[in-house]
């Protein structure tokens, strides 16, 4: 079974996302744990929660993922900056506790001037102050684009930070095709190539989910914006290869494109048609 979804908003609770889900189609969904932007959370329904996990087990839903905001630097330089994502991050496991055994996901990092090495020194200090043996929440490292001073944009970074992981079970991956094209890997020309050495450096078991969005910008950009299916530099191939690869069209994937709930209805049946 093909389990796709979109990026929905988390505003009205679980059951509600649930149910758009549905309606546009999909059988799965991505949120925000709280504003993208930063902010505190809202306080969890348990009501909601119990009502959508029964919706999401009679429409066989798959593994949910959970987004952390933007604003966190898990890398920072300024120690505030550094506890407000340990803080931020911590809570969100606590409360994704509640809709158990799903996926959290997380961008690296910016090591912001202090080099690559530290960044992934302060990456690993924060997972390992806030990873619980009793957790049942995979936390992902997303691959990123490059841009700036981001971490996790090269497979071998992303190793490292799980290598520095007490509770490296815990861990996995999330692949944006938009960033790792955008970073230098060529998904679209050459994705076994690029998976091969994905497996050889981190392990494909580590792969659970997908972002599947297109790219406005060619090959090794290092820019990270994404377009509509089909509509950018990737096209329509590379998600058809996508999903009729064996290991990749078994995992969840995410739709992040510029679009409204219409929108993302259109683009999960395109990618069924395919």
């Amino acid at each position: 079974m093909l389990y796709i979804g979109a990026h929905l908003s988390a505003s009205k609770g679980f059951l509600d996302m649930g149910k758009t889900a549905v309606e546009i189609g999909a059988n799965t969904f991505q949120f925000f744990t709280r504003n993208p932007r930063g902010g505190a959370a809202k306080p969890i329904d348990k009501a909601d929660v119990e009502a959508y996990l029964k919706f999401a087990t009679e429409h066989h839903f798959g593994k949910i993922l959970a987004h952390a905001p933007y604003t966190l630097n898990a890398a920072a330089k300024e120690d505030s900056i550094w506890d407000f994502a340990l803080q931020t991050m911590a809570d969100d496991l606590k409360r994704m506790e509640f809709v158990p055994n799903n996926y959290y996901n997380f961008h690296p990092g910016s090591h912001v001037g202090q080099g690559i090495d530290v960044g992934i020194e302060k990456i690993v200090k924060l997972l390992n102050k806030i990873l619980k043996p009793e957790q049942t929440t995979t936390v992902l490292l997303e691959t990123m684009a490059g841009k700036g001073s981001e971490v996790g944009s090269k497979f071998e970074e992303l190793r490292r930070i799980i290598d520095g992981v007490n509770l490296s079970d815990k861990m996995g991956v999330c692949l944006d095709t938009c960033h790792v094209y955008d970073a230098g890997y060529d998904i679209l020309n050459h994705l076994e190539d690029v998976l091969e050495q994905f497996d050889k450096i981190i392990g494909l078991n580590r792969l659970k989910t997908l972002h599947i969005n297109d790219t406005k910008n060619p090959y090794e950009s290092h820019k990270d914006r994404h377009e509509k299916i089909g509509q950018g530099f990737l096209g329509t191939k590379a998600f058809e290869q996508i999903i009729h690869h064996p290991v990749l069209s078994k995992l969840p994937m995410f739709l992040e494109t510029p679009n409204e709930i219409e929108g993302y209805a259109d683009e999960i049946k395109l990618i069924k048609s395919m």
